[in-house]
């Protein structure tokens, strides 16, 4: 039995426009399989896509606090000139500078049209075969949990951990990596950003489930009703959702 990240879901007021902008960033394509806006690679629509982990922008009526969000994405640059280029091109499709404390850093921190934190890194020869979005980052006060937590859950590979930062990436080597950061500060606002994840062909959900369950997740009301997806939080409290296959 194994689950794997098919898709970051970032809630948002205008989900067109949210969606349209990362289209643009990513040089991918938009897509209305639903209710939602979803941002995936070029090309027919597939779900799920086989290597990429995508995009599904969902409609909310909240806006989003001033709190930073506990999950990030960070994307990837090939030289020094690509990053400038990309940061410009950003910038000219609605984002602007975000400050998080970061300080003197050799990445850049921005926000999308609804203020949800986004990095361009600088040239990392890790991220070189990652696509645009180099790792989903989250933040963290044990890294060490969260990478026991998570690489139970998944069918991803750990590939580093210490006391401050884990890291993991899919078995076959393909797509982005998942990043769990030591930071200070707890859950304080309901996540506006946060990982689906999707059972193996074959594999049953209700068992995925129950298999988390006895992980430490715990059940997530959020008055989702009757639904075929399953809300769930992990041991530090970062909403997923667990999806069935259609």
């Amino acid at each position: 039995m194994a689950l794997r990240p098919v898709q970051v879901n970032i809630k948002a007021l205008d989900d067109s426009a949210v969606g349209r902008f990362w289209a643009e960033a990513l040089g991918w394509s938009v897509f209305r399989p639903g209710v939602t806006t979803y941002v995936g690679p070029v090309g027919s629509f597939v779900w799920p896509d086989p290597v990429a982990v995508c995009i599904d922008v969902v409609p909310v009526p909240e806006p989003k606090t001033t709190t930073k969000n506990r999950v990030h994405l960070d994307l990837a640059t090939t030289s020094a000139a690509h990053q400038a280029e990309l940061v410009a091109r950003l910038k000219a499709l609605g984002a602007t500078p975000a400050h998080v404390g970061q300080g003197e850093v050799p990445w850049t921190v921005l926000a999308d049209p609804e203020g949800n934190e986004f990095c361009v890194l600088e040239p990392r020869e890790i991220y070189r075969d990652t696509g645009p979005i180099a790792a989903v980052v989250v933040d963290c006060a044990d890294p060490r949990a969260m990478a026991r937590f998570w690489g139970e859950a998944m069918d991803w590979a750990l590939h580093e951990v210490t006391d401050d930062h884990a890291t993991l990436r899919s078995a076959r080597s393909v797509g982005p990596y998942l990043e769990f950061l030591r930071t200070a500060g707890g859950k304080t606002v309901p996540d506006r950003v946060h990982l689906d994840l999707l059972p193996d062909p074959g594999d049953d959900k209700a068992a995925e489930v129950a298999r988390l369950r006895a992980l430490g997740a715990t059940d997530l009301d959020l008055g989702q009703g009757d639904v075929p997806w399953t809300c769930l939080v992990d041991p530090e409290g970062h909403e997923f959702c667990v999806l069935a296959r259609s």
